[in-house]
């Protein structure tokens, strides 16, 4: 029986999109049983949407605590019979009710070389942003198992991308962009035929 896994996204979801594109072409041995979203506007929603995906928003704003909202997460990925969750792109961070639940079983990707600016307060524009202004010479991407600090956990793979005098915010996105897709595509297959190297 294939694998069942959920992506959880904020924003856009191109990583999403080439995680469907992966499973539709049969590349990753698996399915995608449900999307979460954080924010209701996020476009990945759409995506989801367009392949026929269920999909749930968890706002942030509509519970209590991070807490209260991550018991309704656990619960939610337990009714879609989720095996494992990729982060592509998800800012909420998850606490212990999510990470115990799915230890070894929730793997985040990360636009920057950790321990590189990682940590609370680190994601997107901001992290290439910080990279441009200290003139970095090469910056890159992460995936690791998500564990109950920020960015902490083991690291699966990273791959290093050159940072260029030339670069502007759109070009240096853009570059790590089309690393960041195909790298969550890899990582998610393997960890289906179960064969990460951690």
């Amino acid at each position: 029986m294939s694998l069942k896994f959920a992506v959880l996204i904020s924003g856009g979801g191109t990583n999403l999109q080439a995680l469907i594109d992966a499973v539709e072409s049969g590349h990753i041995p698996a399915e995608i049983g449900l999307v979460v979203s954080d924010r209701p506007d996020a476009y990945g929603l759409e995506r989801a949407k367009k392949h026929k995906i269920p999909s749930v928003v968890l706002s942030r704003k509509e519970f209590e605590s991070a807490k209260n909202r991550d018991e309704i997460l656990v619960e939610t990925l337990e009714n879609h019979d989720v095996d494992f969750l990729m982060l592509a792109g998800y800012l909420s961070i998850l606490t212990e009710t999510v990470v115990k639940k799915y230890e070894k079983r929730i793997i985040n990707i990360h636009p920057a070389l950790i321990p590189n600016y990682a940590g609370k307060g680190y994601y997107g524009d901001k992290i290439h942003k910080e990279v441009l202004a200290n003139g970095d010479k090469e910056t890159g991407v992460t995936l690791h198992f998500v564990d109950t600090g920020v960015d902490s956990g083991p690291i699966i793979i990273q791959e290093r991308i050159p940072v260029f005098e030339v670069d502007t915010l759109e070009s240096l996105k853009s570059r790590i962009h089309s690393v960041e897709h195909r790298l969550i595509v890899d990582t998610a297959k393997k960890y289906c035929e179960d064969s990460l190297n951690v």
